[in-house]
Order: C-alpha cells, then sequence, then structure tokens
C-alpha cells in the first residue's frame, strides 16, 4: 500500500461530553510503566496535517493513500475517506441519530465500524462506505484494528477481544498487563508491526501491547502535542493509524485542529 504526499498544508467549540462509552472512569497514568519497568518512547513530531476540528474522532486507519475516519456522537456519527494531506472529504456516510460511532478498521475491501452501546457492529464496502450488514455483539464497543488475520477489539476494559473479520464472532481475548497489574480504559486501537497500539481514554499516553500474552512491552508520552489555547477547546487524544511501509504514524484527537505524522523515538 502507498501513501500519497503527506505534505504541510479547521471550527465549531467542543462539544461538552459524550464520552467513550462510559461512566467517568479516571485513570492515573503514575501505574503505567513507571519507575523504568518498561521501555518509554516520545513522540517525534516529522509532520503537521489538517484535521477537522468538528470530528469527535472515534477511529482512524490509512490504506492506500486514503485516510479513512470514524466520528462518534449521537446525530453527528459520520464514516470519513479523506485526503491525509489536505484534509478534503472525498467520501462520507453519516450513521442514524440513534447510533454513536465508535473505532473502525480496513480489512480488504471492506471496513467495520463499531457502536458504543448499540450493541451493532457495522460492515461497508470500503469504496462507496454504503453499509452492507449491520451484526450484534454484546458488552460496548470502542476501539478496532485488524491484524492481518482477525479483528482485535476494546471495550474500555482491560480486555482485547479476537473476532472473525468475516462474521464478527468473538475467537478469544487476552486482559492487558504492565507491571503486573491490568490496565484499563483501552480506547482506540491499530494493529501494526507484530504490537496492538493502544489510546488510553483520558492519558496522553498510547501503549504498545503483544497481543499473544497482553503484556504492555513500552509506553508512549504524546503530551504536548497542542498549545494550551488549543487544548482549551479540544477533547481527548483519540486516533492513531500506521503509515504502511513505514515506521511511522498518523496521530490525533477528538476535537483537534491538527494531524500529526510521527515517529515513535526512545525517551
Amino acid at each position: 500500500m502507498l501513501v500519497c504526499c503527506l505534505g504541510l498544508v479547521a471550527c465549531a467549540p467542543p462539544e461538552p461530553a459524550e464520552r467513550d462509552g462510559e461512566q467517568h472512569r479516571e485513570q492515573s497514568d503514575e501505574g503505567i510503566g513507571h519507575a523504568g519497568s518498561l521501555p518509554h518512547l516520545r513522540v517525534e513530531v516529522i509532520n503537521v496535517l489538517p484535521h477537522d476540528r468538528s470530528s469527535f474522532t472515534q477511529g482512524l486507519e490509512l490504506a492506500d493513500g486514503t485516510l479513512y475516519e470514524g466520528t462518534g456522537t449521537y446525530g453527528g456519527s459520520r464514516m470519513r475517506a479523506t485526503d491525509p494531506a489536505t484534509g478534503a472529504v472525498h467520501r462520507e456516510d453519516r450513521l442514524p441519530p440513534e447510533l454513536f460511532g465508535e473505532g473502525i478498521t480496513v480489512e480488504g475491501d471492506r471496513i467495520w465500524q463499531l457502536t458504543w452501546q448499540e450493541g451493532v457492529a457495522i460492515e461497508r464496502d470500503r469504496a462507496s462506505l454504503r453499509e452492507l450488514r449491520r451484526v450484534g455483539y454484546s458488552g460496548e464497543g470502542w476501539g478496532l484494528c485488524h491484524d492481518g488475520a482477525r479483528l482485535v477489539m476494546s471495550d474500555g476494559s482491560s480486555r482485547l477481544t479476537f473476532r472473525d473479520p468475516a462474521t464478527f464472532a468473538p475467537a478469544g481475548e487476552v486482559a492487558v498487563r504492565a507491571g503486573g497489574e491490568e490496565v484499563g480504559d483501552l480506547n482506540e486501537l491499530e494493529c501494526a508491526g507484530g504490537h496492538v497500539w493502544a489510546n488510553v481514554w483520558h492519558t496522553d499516553q498510547i501503549l504498545r501491547i503483544d497481543p499473544a500474552t497482553g503484556q504492555v512491552t513500552a509506553v508512549v508520552d504524546a503530551s504536548g502535542l497542542l498549545t494550551p489555547q488549543e487544548r482549551a477547546s479540544a477533547d481527548v487524544l483519540n486516533g492513531i493509524a500506521a503509515v504502511p511501509g513505514t515506521d511511522e504514524f498518523l496521530i490525533t484527537g477528538k476535537y483537534w485542529p491538527h494531524l500529526y505524522r510521527v515517529r515513535f523515538a526512545p525517551a
């Protein structure tokens, strides 16, 4: 898959309060890999790109030069295909107002999109974004990625569930742990390089997880990307997309004005 010309080259104030599927559960980052127990990585910014500031970003994935983004909120959830360099929207499909969109992933010529508390996964045609069918599941839907053989799904807990990419049926799960403790609030996911990368809700951290064991193998500090003025009108970090063929990622957040092309370097 090729990535097209990611270059340098939008504004509605954030809506308060729809969260990613959850009663408000605060989690301190002090227990995740501190005291030298895990490798810590920092974000090295390569490029700053535009991002639609009205987007309550829930899922992000880059494939064949197109950036696919799923957004949330009741009445405002969308599935979009955009130009990552300019932010221009090529195609868009709105979810019905009773569905709150969550994580997405590309799987061949299809896209899967989760919903928060509605227990519905939407399978879409990748070319048109048209809805093809809906499949039910139990519990909440937060993040989703495809590791090449199976889907990996988060529900806001410390659990990752593996699912069949054709039927969406569950095919096992693993609890995510760091330093012997389970790590909850796992949010948007990206499968890349044999790892699962997970945003942790209400923190500026991204975890690198071994999907075979659930062990956290590194912690990325993504703080400091927004200025204080930008931070005041933005919500949490949420959105990570691997740039195919590189060791780079695109990251953003809910109501963020920018998309960042980054590399995770030793801290």
